[in-house]
């Protein structure tokens, strides 16, 4: 959720992009849904999906390191969140996820199926920004559906 200027680097907000593996109890839910949705296989999403999260698109990442490994000594030592400053539903994640990988010759017929929400699941996490866009001059260049189609290529070619 945060980095330091200093380089004391922590946990960041959802973040995803090409090259994560979609297996697993702790796999991200975008590539997990991604390949689910490839191979045409049954989906769940806790809940009703209008939970949200800010998803954190791996350029923005990295965007943010540089920034924090380049910053003037006034904006060091610091925690800054790592995120978009963004909320996205899991029902929209999924449409954008659908979108994508039609927009990549991918025949979707996966649907949702909707079941209990998971005891202890946050209803809706967005990260504030705002500290790290005054400070450091951080400006997100992919939302999360930007992010889901520029990644969108890789998935499929290595995802199936």
């Amino acid at each position: 959720m945060f980095l330091s200027a200093a380089l004391n680097c922590r946990p960041y907000f959802n973040v995803f992009g090409k090259h994560q593996n979609p297996n697993g109890a702790y796999a991200a839910v975008i590539p997990k849904w991604t390949a689910t949705m490839i191979n045409n296989e049954e989906l769940f999403i806790n809940g009703d999906g209008e939970t949200s999260r800010d998803f954190c698109f791996i350029e923005n990442t990295v965007q943010m390191n540089i920034l924090a490994a380049t910053a003037p000594d006034n904006a060091k030592d610091e925690v800054y969140n790592v995120a978009v400053g963004d909320r996205t539903t899991l029902n929209d994640l999924f449409s954008a996820i659908k979108i994508a990988l039609i927009k990549n010759d991918v025949k979707v017929v996966t649907e949702a199926t909707y079941r209990d929400f998971r005891a202890g699941d946050v209803r809706h996490s967005q990260a504030d920004i705002s500290k790290a866009k005054s400070a450091l001059g951080y400006d997100p260049e992919f939302n999360t559906a930007q992010g889901i189609e520029k990644a969108m290529p890789w998935s499929v070619k290595f995802l199936k």
